[in-house]
């Protein structure tokens, strides 16, 4: 897969889970989300067991709990979208603090509140904890289709080129007088746009030029095979069996109100 490419969200550390294989890891975290999201939205304690649970992986991966609040602000848009929830929804209405707010809406804001804090949160701690190059070896053993890893790992590898490429293009704007103020200076940053587009195609073209003058016959070759035993798959499988069965003790008891 080419060259080890670190990135912001991990965190380097000797730890039980920075050890597990990365696969078993995401397939560990999409099973996770998978149960949370299926989890009905009335069983407020099973989501308090679900971040506990988060809580005892991030402290055996030695992940500090600022290092995970601050990757959390990534899903503050969609908590705005959630808090207008209860404001627009329709349906019966409620009255907290003097507001007129719906059931309804009340009950979807902490349906996607709860359920994509938890969801982040679960990509974040697999993030710090697995190198990119790591969780792409790991979705090639996952049996994802080979294109889709090839052009996830472009994509981020290249992110870092064409920023640099953006900064360098506001530099030369600065040291030539520009500073954008209003709408008459969008005509320029529209430009600039178009020339960074140009820029990144052409190095997209020589880039696969030299790919190919390579060898690149359409599969990136795996250096690093990445194997994992019964113990680590265990050892992954942990969190996941650990929230279906918080699961299914929350389909139980809704059920059970609901029939009492």
């Amino acid at each position: 897969m080419g060259a080890g490419h670190s990135h912001k969200l991990y965190r380097h550390a000797r730890s039980p889970v920075h050890a597990l294989p990365p696969h078993c890891k995401i397939a560990a975290v999409l099973c996770f989300v998978l149960t949370v999201v299926t989890t009905p939205r009335e069983a407020v304690w099973a989501f308090g067991l679900y971040a506990l649970l988060l809580a005892a992986v991030a402290v055996a991966a030695r992940t500090p709990a600022g290092f995970l609040l601050r990757r959390l602000l990534i899903e503050v848009p969609f908590v705005g979208f959630a808090l207008l929830m209860p404001f627009v929804a329709r349906g019966e209405r409620v009255h907290v603090l003097g507001l007129s707010l719906s059931e309804a809406g009340l009950w979807g804001a902490w349906n996607i509140l709860a359920k994509g804090t938890l969801g982040v949160a679960a990509s974040v701690l697999l993030a710090s904890t697995t190198e990119l190059r790591a969780l792409l070896l790991g979705l090639e053993r996952l049996r994802v289709p080979p294109l889709l890893v090839q052009i996830a790992s472009f994509m981020i590898r290249y992110g870092d080129v064409i920023t640099d490429e953006m900064r360098r293009m506001r530099i030369a704007r600065e040291s030539r007088g520009f500073t954008a103020r209003g709408v008459r200076h969008w005509g320029v940053l529209a430009k600039s746009a178009g020339a960074l587009f140009i820029r990144s195609y052409e190095r997209g073209e020589r880039v696969h030029l030299a790919m190919v003058s390579r060898g690149y016959t359409g599969a990136m070759p795996v250096i690093d095979e990445v194997t994992a035993t019964r113990a680590q798959w265990a050892r992954a499988a942990a969190l996941p069996l650990a929230a279906l069965g918080v699961c299914g003790a929350a389909w139980a008891a809704t059920g059970t109100a609901l029939i009492a």
